[in-house]
């Protein structure tokens, strides 16, 4: 009989990847995405594999439908967060609701249910801009803005459920990630999708120097499942990353060299993030995931953003605002 898992946020990017990627591996796997009138699923209606899931709406900041949810099923993976920053300047209460609240659903449910394998999603903007290279799991936190914020208050709050309860709770911490159906809210398929529509070769861009670790999704999911599968993780916290970096400036002119174009950056100021909220440097100390799993990055980045712009140029009627000019 196939384990049934639940996943929140499983229509989303990282999220409609994942629960197929657990669906080949032989999960059942529960699909949980926010209420909405379309009845719709995100990328899991485009989905192969949905026939075989499990797809369930409603609220992650509900208790009451996360524990429906989650009843008589064996794990958690809990990626539901709202996860835009910029919007988080506008909105700090909307992040605490969701990220802070959501993650407590999930928790208190799963400890209702003494679920035995549970991992709550966190995220590099915690470290804020590094005081050293690479960052393990042991850098200071220094939130830069509301969305890293309501993340770090959920990471405490998984680990305090792990030493108060005993949940058997796991935390992955991903850098960026990157690959098909993410929006062009992210910097990479905003590229890509600029460089096919724009005619006069000006990409519009916020800050160029900060640097990030970018892992293809399919490296990323193989970092759940790793985690999901080792025992001694349980009360930890641990990183996923490529150990490297890249500047938005050369990751601009990176993409439009595989694209075949010659680009001209201009800077937007909107786009550019307030001085002291800039997180300027992120590179993942993998280490310890490697040494407790046999899980490690496979796709270079080069490899990662030709798939991507494939899909990206496939997809070009997802990206129909992205500065037509």
């Amino acid at each position: 009989m196939k384990k049934k898992i639940l996943i929140t946020g499983a229509a989303g990017f990282i999220g409609s990847h994942l629960s197929e990627y657990f669906a080949q591996k032989g999960f059942a796997v529960r699909a949980f995405d926010r209420y909405n009138s379309f009845n719709s699923f995100g990328w899991l209606d485009h989905s192969k594999f949905k026939k075989d899931m499990d797809c369930i709406l409603g609220d992650v900041r509900d208790y009451d439908s996360v524990s429906k949810a989650m009843n008589g099923c064996v794990g958690v993976i809990h990626l539901a967060a709202l996860i835009g920053i910029p919007y988080s300047y506008h909105s700090p209460l909307a992040y605490i609701k969701t990220n802070v609240e959501g993650t407590y659903n999930v928790l208190e449910a799963a400890k209702n249910f003494r679920i035995k394998n549970i991992i709550t999603t966190s995220t590099s903007e915690i470290y804020g801009s590094a005081e050293y290279l690479p960052i393990d799991e042991k850098h200071p936190i220094n939130c830069q803005s509301p969305y890293a914020a309501s993340k770090a208050a959920a990471d405490q709050i998984a680990i305090s459920f792990y030493r108060s309860f005993k949940l058997p709770v796991k935390i992955l911490r991903p850098f960026n990630t990157y690959g098909p159906r993410q929006s062009a809210r992210a910097i990479i398929p905003s590229i890509i999708a600029q460089c096919i529509k724009n005619k006069k070769n000006e990409i519009l861009l916020g800050n160029l120097e900060p640097t990030r670790d970018l892992s293809y999704i399919d490296d990323t999911c193989s970092a759940f499942y790793h985690a999901y599968n080792c025992k001694r993780l349980v009360g930890q916290i641990v990183n996923s990353g490529a150990n490297n970096c890249i500047s938005m400036k050369f990751l601009a002119h990176q993409i439009a060299k595989l694209m075949g174009r010659k680009i001209k950056i201009k800077k937007q100021s909107f786009k550019i993030r307030p001085t002291q909220s800039e997180v300027q440097n992120l590179k993942c100390n993998n280490k310890k995931i490697r040494s407790f799993t046999k899980w490690k990055p496979k796709i270079k980045l080069e490899d990662g953003l030709l798939k991507t712009i494939k899909w990206v140029k496939k997809n070009i009627s997802y990206f129909e605002d992205t500065y037509s000019l």
